[in-house]
């Protein structure tokens, strides 16, 4: 063993490599968790025997440990043990530094990145350290703190982000009488950030209720602003008894309003009303995807005019399309990461690719109708979309 370690100790390849493989996996997380435990599965066993790695939140409050590894499985406990009552240097403190723990030397290698303290990384052996050792040692520190921090923030943005989103979705499932329906949605980005499409479905007075679908241009905290801004004006303005054409007048000023801040939106928004034969929808189509109506039958139309999007021009009106579901009858609206949906050269709704699957969810329910479509939109091409995806479906129950 100690010839091992005096081949190894010396710098050359052998250390180079180890440097560089500890940085590919350090980098290789963004997961908080994770880092302690790719730290100590790192320096054991070739730096030490054993590895303890203790957190912080940024330097305030005591540490905790984090991760316990051991070149012996078997003894874990044991050193679990030792290291209770131990006095760990802050990493605020001025250094590495070096201390006993029964029969082992320890050396403490504080984890500080950006100028916060987060951790503690403590090292162990039965024989002292040698000074290139100690100096891997603060290398690898280096570089474990500056992982830590960065999975730290993007932790901590990627909550942010959720909080967000969730702030922009409908708070509740309302049970709405007469109607089945069916949502999903999906903003783009493996860490569900918040994006542009947005989706609403709520009462208003006199038993009727109101429903959206929309779609900011582009993703992110900036399109999110936008998104906020038209669901919270829309339950607004209906609520205070404007028309579905008058609340999309009044939201296009308020959008423009915004100035440099402001993004284009497409939008359907409708009213619904029950009537004896299934339901009656007032809905104004503002440079939205086509809306679909199907039937029992399994026939498709299109039910909304064209109407111009809001945030670009000033003057602009707009004028509502009745609609009417019979038992059993479908609406569907989608946002433009269904419509566009791109293999190749193809988008999904070419030729009319969209009618088509819908003609095929005759007879299925609401929920059913959310969900075949998504999976149609996912089998369309291998790679993950790169725009955020709304199903809205309508079904006269």
């Amino acid at each position: 063993m100690a010839a091992e370690w005096a081949e190894e100790s010396a710098p050359g390849p052998f250390w180079l490599g180890f440097l560089a493989d500890a940085s590919d996996l350090l980098a290789g997380t963004l997961d908080p968790d994770m880092v302690p435990a790719i730290i100590a599965q790192i320096v054991v066993p070739r730096l030490a025997t054993w590895c303890a790695v203790y957190t912080c939140d940024e330097g305030l409050g005591p540490l905790r440990p984090a991760y316990l590894w051991h070149a012996d499985e078997a003894r874990i406990d044991a050193l679990r043990e030792q290291l209770a009552g131990v006095d760990i240097p802050s990493p605020e403190g001025p250094g590495t530094s070096m201390m006993s723990v029964a029969s082992w030397q320890v050396l403490a290698v504080p984890l500080r990145a950006r100028g916060r303290g987060l951790g503690v990384m403590c090292l162990g052996r039965g024989d002292r350290f040698p000074d290139d050792i100690i100096q891997f040692a603060d290398d690898i520190g280096r570089r474990a703190a500056l992982a830590m921090d960065n999975a730290r923030l993007y932790a901590q943005q990627a909550a942010a982000n959720r909080a967000l989103q969730r702030s922009l979705l409908p708070p509740d499932e309302p049970e709405v009488p007469g109607l089945d329906y069916g949502v999903v949605y999906e903003p783009a980005g493996e860490t569900n950030e918040v994006g542009g499409d947005f989706y609403d479905l709520f009462a208003v007075a006199d038993g009727a209720w109101r429903f959206a679908i929309g779609d900011v241009c582009g993703t992110g905290p900036e399109a999110a602003a936008v998104t906020g801004l038209a669901r919270h004006a829309l339950r607004l303005l209906a609520r205070e008894g404007h028309g579905v054409a008058d609340v999309l007048y009044r939201l296009n000023e308020a959008i423009l309003d915004e100035g440099e801040r402001a993004r284009f939106l497409t939008l359907l928004h409708g009213e619904i009303t029950p009537v004896p034969e299934g339901l009656e929808i007032r809905l104004v189509s503002a440079g939205h995807p086509e809306a679909l109506r199907l039937r029992p039958s399994g026939q498709v139309d299109v039910v909304a005019t064209p109407q111009s999007l809001l945030g670009v021009f000033p003057e602009v009106t707009y004028e509502e399309d009745v609609v009417r579901l019979d038992h059993g009858d479908v609406l569907l609206a989608v946002t433009d990461g269904v419509t566009e949906r791109r293999s190749g050269d193809r988008l999904l709704d070419d030729d009319g690719g969209l009618a088509r699957l819908l003609a095929e969810c005759a007879g299925l329910s609401a929920q059913a109708v959310a969900e075949r479509i998504r999976r149609r939109v996912q089998d369309f091409a291998s790679e993950p979309s790169a725009d955020d995806l709304a199903i809205l479906v309508l079904r006269a129950a």
